[in-house]
């Protein structure tokens, strides 16, 4: 059995090999270099602790709960670094550690969006939808840029032009939603673009959004009208609603959902039958679930309803662990919910989130927030975009 001792020991001689080893970062895009070394110490002490804790004593750590509804309510994990979790059921223990340190890795960008975890680099990639650019970042090297410009064309009667969901394909390409070019593209080894698609019965997409592929090589994305001007009075526009939409692998396109007003963030479930989506409309905050079989969605409900919620924020990213707990991002942060709905608890780094992916080897929750991008050691973990399958 591994002691609490010889983890911690193991942890620090971890984390003195990272540091003398890791690259400066570049300074317009992160963190103040004495900031970063005291974070990653907390960092590291974190992720350990959670990890070989939990390997050395064959259990999560222990857990402490709150004597009064009340007092979860307000408790935040200590010494959380950049931002607060807010721990309003025991159950989230077991998801998102007691000791867990949100950790801001990067800064100085517009409005990040997107990410995406390359197992085979280590790196993150993410959006900068009003940059219009794909950056990166990884652990090595820190910050960097993938694809500047991401449109280039006309941009009259166009709102947004970058690209907003970022996803990996079976051969660890990346797959990219563009709202100016009003499609989905794969980005090609050679740095070439290729279309995967951009129409449904013969007009045109609004501007997709996100995406997530499924366990069969279908792909399933949203579209709605945010890279219009106007939206849906916008000249441009040549579908008559904001829907949910499958590419099956033999590239046949399938309409899914149809009329949500504003479909946003994409997930599937662990066995991949159920689809879940955020709907970003202020008069109906909701995440809805859809059955899925080869004829298409089916049964759709309400899985959980925010419309009355006070916190800044809207249903936006998501993202579903290995037991089917949703991490998505909503008024007052991340919300983590059970997968009939329930709301477990929040995590809030310290600028607004709008997206979430899995990192690291699933375990690592990195959060696309304004300007920056935060991350937080996990207790649970959740599939990698790309050919690896960790469950």
């Amino acid at each position: 059995m591994i002691t609490p001792t010889a983890a911690l020991t193991a942890c620090g001689l971890a984390f003195e090999v990272i540091m003398q080893g890791r690259g400066a970062g570049k300074p317009d895009r992160a963190v103040n270099e004495r900031e970063r070394a005291m974070t990653k110490a907390t960092w590291w002490a974190a992720a350990c602790a959670a990890g070989l804790l939990a390997a050395g004593c064959g259990g999560g750590m222990p857990e402490e709960p709150a004597d009064t509804a009340a007092e979860m309510e307000t408790e935040a994990a200590g010494g959380s670094g950049a931002g607060t979790i807010q721990r309003l059921d025991p159950r989230l223990d077991a998801l998102v550690p007691p000791d867990a340190v949100i950790e801001k890795v990067a800064e100085g960008y517009m409005f990040t969006e997107g990410p995406v975890w390359d197992r085979i680099s280590d790196t993150l990639f993410f959006s900068d939808v009003r940059g219009n650019a794909v950056y990166q970042w990884s652990e090595t090297d820190g910050p960097g840029t993938l694809l500047e410009p991401v449109f280039d064309g006309d941009r009259e009667g166009l709102a947004l032009i970058s690209t907003n969901g970022l996803t990996l394909d079976e051969n660890n390409l990346l797959v990219m939603c563009e709202h100016g070019n009003r499609r989905i593209s794969r980005l090609e080894a050679d740095g070439s673009r290729s279309v995967v698609v951009d129409s449904y019965e013969g007009r045109r997409l609004n501007s997709p959004n996100d995406l997530v592929y499924g366990p069969d090589g279908s792909l399933y994305f949203t579209d709605p009208p945010y890279g219009m001007q106007g939206q849906e009075e916008s000249p441009l526009r040549e579908l008559d609603f904001n829907g949910v939409f499958g590419v099956r692998r033999d590239g046949v396109v399938q309409g899914l959902v149809r009329y949500m007003r504003r479909p946003n963030a994409s997930a599937l479930a662990p066995n991949g039958a159920t689809l879940y989506v955020a709907n970003s409309d202020d008069s109906r905050k909701v995440w809805m679930a859809y059955d899925l079989d080869e004829n298409g969605a089916s049964n759709g409900r309400v899985l959980r309803d925010v419309t009355g919620e006070t916190a800044p924020g809207t249903p936006d990213g998501l993202k579903v662990d290995q037991t089917g707990h949703l991490f998505a991002t909503g008024p007052g942060g991340v919300l983590v919910m059970t997968p009939e709905g329930e709301h477990l608890g929040t995590i809030t780094p310290d600028e607004r989130p709008a997206n979430v992916a899995w990192g690291g080897n699933g375990n690592v929750l990195y959060m696309t927030a304004s300007t920056g991008v935060y991350r937080v050691a996990l207790a649970t973990a959740g599939k990698l975009s790309g050919p690896f399958r960790p469950y």
